[in-house]
């Protein structure tokens, strides 16, 4: 896309190797940090004279600490007249921020870079084969790059968040109040997202509440999954899913030392659905497709954990940490199948052997690509 559009934006999670991606991809191009206090003194007194200093190409670094500086960008990109000119990359959605948004307007490739996939980490020759131990680890690129232990890795990275991101985005007063948040988001994982019960564990106003999950949303810790708009003349929940787009932060936040202790935690079950979905979320950012992943639940408890549709067809997932299958995890497979006709489904579960069956085909959780 570079060779298309003028404006190229890599956003995702810190850590999550946009840097690296951009330098390697753009090797001859002159590169600027906006963390650094000296070139955002620099950018913000002269915008201009800033941008004029590269004409053959720039990758601006954490340029959501600058917002100004994406109409100036506009201006440029637009007298260049020239694609792949310039490669923003950040740790915030930049389209979230409508000053951004209207600036780049129709200028703009936007991706996003997640944490590695599970095919990914297995391409670079990792054995992944044990679910529990992949839970706990996580799939930040520095984990698996610099072998650290995620006891080292992750209160570290939560308390750089909290309080740089976070303070940049909004002003919290009460740093640990909102640490809480996040332990107490995390123990939500799969659970349809209740503002109101957390607002009044937390007892603060569900105004809030939404404040702080926006801000979770828009750098790339957490995402929600909508309920499918087809009810099929029945009464559906319409209240989003809660996930993490990393299970190895979700576990440090709900205090889980090692991977032993996930064989009988009580959030095993919720975090090995949330591997999953973050999994399929990284299948299709990595390929530039907006996830088309919803789940479904009526109002009699009849559910689907995950629905892939792709206009001509829906891929409906059943999520199971089980090693073993048994015949009841199709339940809510069958009854969407009848309501359905396009309708295709699939357990996922905590086995490695992959196999079909009369119910549906079953794949194994550490080859998802296999759904594809």
């Amino acid at each position: 896309m570079a060779s298309k559009m003028p404006i190229i934006s890599i956003t995702g999670p810190r850590q999550s190797g946009k840097t690296t991606l951009a330098r390697l991809t753009f090797p001859d191009y002159a590169y600027v940090n906006l963390e650094n206090p000296d070139t955002l003194e620099a950018a913000v007194s002269d915008p201009r004279l800033f941008l004029s200093q590269f004409q053959s190409g720039v990758i601006i670094d954490e340029a959501q600490r600058y917002p100004d500086l994406f109409s100036y960008i506009q201006t440029a990109s637009d007298e260049a007249n020239r694609p792949g000119k310039y490669i923003l990359t950040g740790s915030q959605n930049f389209l979230l921020l409508e000053k951004i948004s209207q600036s780049l307007a129709g200028r703009v490739f936007v991706t996003h870079l997640l944490p590695l996939s599970i095919a990914e980490l297995r391409a670079s020759g990792q054995a992944i084969d044990n679910f529990e131990t992949s839970i706990f680890q996580g799939f930040y690129p520095r984990l698996h790059d610099a072998d650290i232990h995620p006891t080292l890795f992750y209160p570290s990275y939560i308390q750089t968040y909290v309080e740089r991101d976070v303070r940049q985005v909004v002003n919290v007063g009460n740093l640990y109040q909102f640490q809480r948040f996040m332990r107490l988001a995390a123990g939500r994982i799969g659970q349809l997202l209740n503002y109101s019960h957390i607002a009044n564990e937390l007892g603060v106003d569900l105004k809030t509440v939404k404040s702080w999950f926006s801000i979770l949303e828009s750098s790339f810790i957490t995402f929600v999954l909508r309920p499918h708009f087809q009810n099929f003349s029945k009464r559906i929940l319409k209240t989003p899913k809660l996930y993490f787009y990393d299970t190895g932060l979700a576990c440090s936040l709900l205090g889980i030392r090692n991977e032993r202790e996930l064989a009988t935690h009580w959030a095993r079950g919720a975090l090995f659905e949330n591997l999953v979905v973050s999994d399929l979320m990284k299948y299709h950012y990595n390929r530039a497709i907006v996830p088309p992943l919803y789940y479904w639940r009526d109002s009699t408890g009849n559910e689907v954990d995950c629905l892939i549709d792709s206009g001509l067809q829906v891929k409906s997932i059943e999520i199971k940490s089980s090693s073993t299958i048994s015949s009841d995890f199709f339940k809510g497979l069958d009854y969407y199948g009848k309501l359905n006709a396009q309708a295709v489904p699939y357990l996922i579960y905590g086995g490695l052997t992959p196999q079909v069956r009369k119910e549906g085909k079953v794949i194994a959780w550490n080859n998802i690509v296999d759904l594809f």
